[in-house]
């Protein structure tokens, strides 16, 4: 599957920004779909997943009741809805797919990944 991801921008803080990702294929429905991060200089950490039908969602700690993962299986669309952004969420925001979730919290689990995109939120 090919993902590509789009929303990224200059927000100040406490803003929204919500970031999609579009992927191609006709099985996007039983895809594990997850976004995660990398700050500049810092390792790729995991943000949020959500399962093939949308049955279950995982934050990590820092952005739970902050940040919405949503998906849209008609439209083959996953999305990421940040709210009350802080300057620590700047970042690159990877969108990425596996037929499988185990493991959904770790990169290395996912197999597709999109290009990213930049989110930079101002103090």
């Amino acid at each position: 599957v090919q993902l590509v991801e789009s929303g990224g921008g200059l927000v100040q803080a406490g803003g929204s920004l919500r970031l999609s990702c579009a992927a191609s294929g006709r099985t996007f429905s039983s895809y594990t779909m997850g976004w995660f991060r990398q700050a500049s200089g810092k390792e790729r950490e995991f943000v949020a997943g959500i399962t093939w039908s949308g049955g279950s969602t995982y934050y990590a700690d820092s952005v739970k009741g902050r940040f919405t993962i949503s998906r849209d299986d008609a439209k083959n669309t996953v999305y990421l809805q940040m709210n009350s952004l802080k300057p620590e969420d700047t970042a690159v925001y990877f969108c990425a797919a596996d037929r499988t979730s185990f493991g959904l919290r770790l990169p290395a689990n996912f197999g597709s990944w999109g290009q990213g995109t930049q989110v930079t939120v101002s103090s």
